[in-house]
């Protein structure tokens, strides 16, 4: 499904690495692992297509992700590090409009039910800016429930800010979408135990620059 081939990235005047590659086929779950700083979360936007790598090349289904960037963006599902969560919105709200500017057709009722189902039964119609910040992150993780049909998943620290039953939910949801033939790359620093066949591991700083 995916394949990168000996991709560098800059940051200002730092190369942070060079020649990293790998191909990712459906089922698969890679997690991409490094020191703070190492170009994680960089690796994770180029990967988007929100960054330009420096040299290399990222391939959806064969074709360079830059010849193609609505199909692969509608086939895509990135959560990066921040929340994405407005103050003013509810959490269903926040759920409607991100489903939206994404470019999926989501009903009040299936948004209800992710809702319900990540924990926020009871702060549905309340502002985001009345949440925890468990509580927002689950805002934002509620979009995972409502995309199993989206083939490729980059999460950036999807556990941060959860505790016990929320991590063991996403661990559920993403061994679901696993299942299904969908393909996900992460980054935790927390030791989360995932059920899969075909884990991967890359860690960005052995492709640092000597």
């Amino acid at each position: 499904m995916l394949e990168v081939d000996q991709l560098a990235c800059m940051r200002g005047d730092a190369l942070l690495f060079r020649g990293l590659s790998f191909r990712l086929e459906g089922g698969a779950l890679l997690h991409v692992a490094g020191r703070n700083g190492a170009g994680k979360t960089s690796l994770l936007r180029m990967l988007c297509g929100l960054m330009i790598p420096e040299a290399g090349e990222i391939r959806w289904r064969g074709t360079p992700i830059r010849a193609q960037r609505e199909e692969y963006h509608g086939e895509l599902l990135y959560l990066g590090h921040a929340n994405a969560v407005k103050d003013e919105f509810s959490a269903l709200e926040n759920l409607l409009v991100a489903c939206a500017v994404a470019g999926r057709a989501v009903s009040e009722t299936q948004a209800l039910a992710a809702l319900e189902a990540i924990g926020l039964a009871h702060r549905i119609d309340l502002d985001a800016k009345h949440l925890s910040q468990g509580q927002r992150r689950r805002v934002a993780l509620a979009r995972l429930l409502l995309a199993q049909a989206i083939p490729l998943w980059i999460l950036d620290e999807p556990f941060t800010a959860l505790d016990a039953p929320a991590v063991a939910l996403l661990a559920r949801t993403i061994e679901v979408h696993l299942a299904g033939g969908g393909a996900v790359i992460y980054t935790t620093h927390q030791d989360v135990p995932i059920a899969s066949t075909s884990l991967k591991r890359i860690d960005v700083g052995e492709f640092a620059p000597c």
